[in-house]
């Protein structure tokens, strides 16, 4: 195919590429926004359901387990999760942006290589990081102060290694801007945790294990749920037609260019993913170190360590999930725009990147505010559809406060996303840092405080939260030359979120004087909540006509809001 350049009069001024049909780079980059588009809403629904399935799997558990086995069981998931940021938060985000810097300059032999060498590193990283946990199990245990948790600990250590494998291709079809794979693995992985975990756990109570066995059991569901996965993630990978993905970015050189040295390749993998796994790993350390301080802190204050254990798994167990629904709205968008933006920004693509990023930096605002506010005023009715009245009446006032922070999980995610794709992936480092330094001082200092005592757990987290976000902002700007404007991105949404929470609470307590609490009352009041804020969103312009196109089918979209008069 002859390669074919046209001058580019609305960007940046560079020359821009022909494809095979006769379309304009614009054209090629449409066809990119629709990769973009439906890997959010196929990573959007997935991650949806995925969350929906923990909670369903933490409802059964919390009732047979009691919030002291729960307590087990979320310790030991923390110190996985440790292991597991240290092992793939990074690399599969390098290996993304590898592949699609390497698609964008037609460079498709490169991209083969790009990933024989990270399935060498995964595989590694993975059984190193594996025979850490099985044999430092003990010693983990000691440092959270609660020995129960080793039996967790050690049958959740293989899921390392296999995550680790199953990352790599997951890297790699996000450079492809291919989320289904990834999508389907994540599926699988959360339905073996749900049924076999289940199954698991309730044998082991028949057999009349010790608590901290049975939670153990529960816990091998995720490592065989995980093997489900990363196995249909290989089969993928086999039949992968990476052909008609290079279609869009293929030119006449494409098998001819240079290779770097697969030592040049490892540098790059390792540059990229050193910063983001720092700083991914400084929280999830956080997190580990937290529970440790939440631990002593608790058993300080007159508490057993089987008491600490339950107040710290009613904590995780129907705060913590809570807190971690609404951003399964806003990862997939973090998630898929990692590749988008670097392939328009490696094409000098300015002026599209930046409409890219002001739009999904603007999209979290209008998910995550009223979330974030309707969830910390109905905390109490929203935990009570799921689980007892004995521990929504201790774990409600704890999402309240946890809550809030949901805004600011959102717009860490796109920050980070975003300096990664502007190669500033080191920055996010000092964000988490100084975050986590707040974290473990005000949760360390309020805990205990007998008069605080739980609480200082989510109000460490939610100023944490708040530190790095407007950290990650000042970064922004500096380096990306764009200042999202507080009026244009937030302002709005918050006046809608604010009269959709008031109508929340309106609605909730005045059908409770008519029916009775109830889960019908709460739902109705959810629904209500969500149709006022649809309403006003639209009404005060909350969101623009150009957003709206944006969309996948945003024409239609926008069609049938301009007949409700809403646009």
């Amino acid at each position: 195919m002859k390669e074919n350049y046209i001058s580019d009069q609305s960007d940046s001024g560079k020359t821009g590429k022909v494809g095979k049909t006769g379309n304009t780079d614009r054209a090629g980059i449409k066809k990119s926004t629709n990769l973009f588009f439906s890997g959010v809403l196929i990573l959007t629904i997935t991650n949806i359901i995925v969350k929906l399935i923990g909670l369903f799997f933490k409802i059964p558990m919390q009732k047979h387990l009691g919030n002291e086995g729960m307590g087990y069981f979320n310790s030991a998931y923390q110190i996985y999760a440790f292991f597991y940021m240290i092992s793939t938060a990074g690399l599969p985000l390098a290996v993304s942006i590898m592949v699609s810097e390497n698609r964008a300059k037609g460079n498709f032999r490169q991209v083969r290589r790009i990933y024989r060498l990270s399935m060498t590193l995964f595989f590694t990283i993975g059984l190193l990081g594996m025979s850490v946990m099985l044999f430092g199990a003990r010693g983990l245990a000691e440092f959270i102060d609660t020995e129960n948790v080793y039996y967790c600990i050690v049958a959740c250590a293989p899921t390392l290694f296999l995550i680790c494998i199953a990352s790599a291709w997951r890297g790699y079809f996000q450079g492809y801007q291919n989320m289904l794979p990834i999508a389907v693995s994540q599926l699988l992985e959360a339905l073996g945790k749900l049924f076999i975990g289940i199954m698991l756990a309730l044998w082991a109570i028949s057999q009349g294990y010790s608590l901290p066995v049975v939670a153990a059991f529960a816990m091998l569901g995720l490592t065989i749920g995980v093997a489900a996965g990363t196995i249909y993630l290989a089969l993928t990978k086999l039949f992968f037609r990476e052909r008609k993905y290079n279609a869009e970015y293929a030119h006449a050189d494409s098998d001819n260019m240079p290779l770097d040295s697969r030592g040049n390749i490892m540098d790059r993998l390792v540059r990229i993913a050193f910063p983001v796994t720092i700083s991914s790993s400084v929280m999830s350390l956080a997190n580990v170190i937290d529970v440790a301080i939440v631990s002593r802190a608790l058993q300080a204050n007159g508490l057993t360590q089987e008491a600490a254990a339950a107040l710290y798994g009613n904590y995780t167990t129907l705060a913590v999930p809570m807190f971690n629904l609404p951003p399964v709205l806003i990862y997939p968008i973090s998630y898929s725009i990692v590749p988008m933006l670097t392939a328009l920004l490696t094409n000098k693509h300015m002026t599209r990147a930046k409409t890219v990023m002001l739009s999904s930096i603007k999209t979290t605002a209008i998910i995550a505010l009223p979330c974030a506010l309707g969830m910390s005023v109905m905390a109490g009715p929203i935990l009570s559809l799921f689980f007892d009245p004995a521990s929504v009446e201790i774990g409600a006032p704890l999402l309240s406060i946890l809550a809030l922070a949901v805004f600011f999980v959102g717009l860490i995610a796109i920050t980070n996303a975003i300096l990664q794709s502007y190669k500033k992936p080191a920055l996010p480092i000092w964000s988490m840092v100084i975050g986590a330094a707040v974290k473990l001082v005000t949760s360390s200092i309020l805990i205990s405080n007998p008069k605080v005592g739980m609480y200082g757990a989510p109000i460490g987290t939610l100023l944490c939260y708040i530190t790095v976000t407007v950290i990650n902002f000042y970064f922004i700007a500096k380096y990306t030359g764009v200042i999202p404007s507080v009026k244009k991105m937030f302002l709005r949404p918050l006046i809608a979120a604010v009269l959709a929470a008031v109508s929340a609470m309106g609605t909730y307590y005045l059908l409770e004087r008519i029916m009775g609490a109830g889960r019908l009352v709460t739902l109705l009041a959810i629904v209500a909540a969500a149709f006022v804020y649809f309403v006003t969103i639209f009404l005060i312009r909350g969101i623009s006509k150009e957003e709206v196109l944006l969309l996948p089918k945003g024409q239609r979209i926008y069609s049938a809001l301009h007949r409700m008069r809403l646009m």
